[in-house]
């Protein structure tokens, strides 16, 4: 476990061959119907035989915890990043290869979003919700070119697309922002996605 400055930046190494990082944000509820947690650990399946790194919250439980235990099994070199307010809530991941612990939730955000490539979000809840609308605002102000895929299981995701496709409509949203979110049904259409990009 490290404990990082607010501020730490994440440097690349000159021919730095590195996997493709995958930040995933997904649910740490312990509510949550247990399909969604099958859904985490075949996410995690097709990271480590994907050859991707995995970026989380640095939870060991409910999605989050599925997701890093299933990518590790599978090979996949896992970082988390969690603040210290939350370990004893989220009840850290010891076992991930890089553990990050930060200040503040803002830290986290940050940390996680300068170890990723692509931004990958399964179901989740406010945070969740939270994290994605922050990084496809940068997405959709040229802060940032990073993918973001939305696995949109079961139709989970239906309610707020639709909200979405109305606030396109009534003017609040340009439909170019709209546009550059990946939305899928499922972790083999991700994973298709992912490879495409990942190759550009």
């Amino acid at each position: 476990m490290r404990t990082m400055p607010s501020s730490a930046p994440v440097t690349p190494v000159a021919g730095d061959r590195r996997p493709v990082s995958i930040c995933v944000y997904c649910a740490s509820s312990s509510t949550i119907d247990e399909s969604f947690l099958t859904l985490a650990t075949a996410v995690g399946e097709r990271i480590g035989r994907g050859g991707y790194a995995l970026v989380s919250g640095g939870g060991r439980v409910s999605m989050m915890g599925a997701v890093a235990r299933s990518a590790r099994a599978n090979g996949a070199h896992t970082v988390g990043v969690i603040p210290q307010h939350l370990i004893g809530y989220e009840v850290a991941d010891d076992d991930a290869d890089e553990l990050l612990v930060v200040d503040t939730m803002r830290d986290r955000k940050a940390l996680m979003d300068a170890h990723a490539d692509i931004f990958l979000v399964l179901p989740g809840g406010i945070g969740t919700l939270e994290e994605f609308f922050e990084v496809w605002t940068a997405s959709s102000l040229g802060m940032h070119p990073k993918p973001i895929v939305v696995l949109d299981h079961d139709g989970f995701f239906a309610p707020m697309w639709a909200f979405l496709q109305d606030l396109v409509g009534r003017g609040f949203v340009r439909q170019a922002a709209l546009d550059q979110l990946h939305r899928v049904a499922n972790a083999d259409e991700a994973f298709d996605v992912i490879e495409k990009v990942a190759r550009t």
